[in-house]
């Protein structure tokens, strides 16, 4: 999917509905998942243990976090284009409905689909954009692995 010509902060409310498509695949390896541990303090074994994950692991080793897989989506949400060009700032403003709908074993590359799902004027140059996010492992575009709603809000 491409940017619309026309995407501006103040023509947002007309690309509601828009599928920014899907972001470059990130990959998810063994590396990347006991960094993310270190920097959260998330170290259960079924993310960093490779051999008791290999061992004793329903998934046959060690699996990405959750919250690794959500901190995917605002790279993807810049990358995409969902932002405008012409916005001062955007500022997280959380989550809403998310849901980790299947593991995702290391070494594993992640995609992001985000599309526009609602946008609103909050006063004085701020407009609170929400998105729907849905994460799958490449190549299985069928089974998403994360669905997430996010908000942002955009300053002009």
């Amino acid at each position: 999917m491409a940017i619309p010509s026309n995407h501006r902060v103040d023509t947002l409310h007309d690309h509601v509905g828009h599928d920014f498509g899907c972001s470059t695949p990130a990959l998810l390896n063994q590396h990347r998942i006991d960094h993310f541990a270190l920097c959260t303090g998330d170290d259960q074994w079924i993310h960093v243990d490779v051999e008791r994950a290999r061992a004793q692991a329903p998934f046959g080793g060690t699996i990405a976090h959750g919250m690794l897989l959500l901190s995917l989506i605002p790279a993807a949400q810049f990358e995409l284009g969902v932002y405008p060009h012409d916005a001062a700032n955007v500022l997280n403003y959380g989550f809403d409905k998310v849901r980790f709908l299947a593991p995702v074993p290391a070494g594993s590359r992640v995609v992001v689909q985000v599309a526009l799902v609602e946008v609103e004027s909050k006063g004085r140059g701020r407009t609170l954009v929400r998105c729907r996010n849905t994460a799958f492992v490449e190549g299985t575009p069928g089974r998403p692995v994360l669905l997430a709603e996010s908000m942002g809000m955009v300053m002009a």
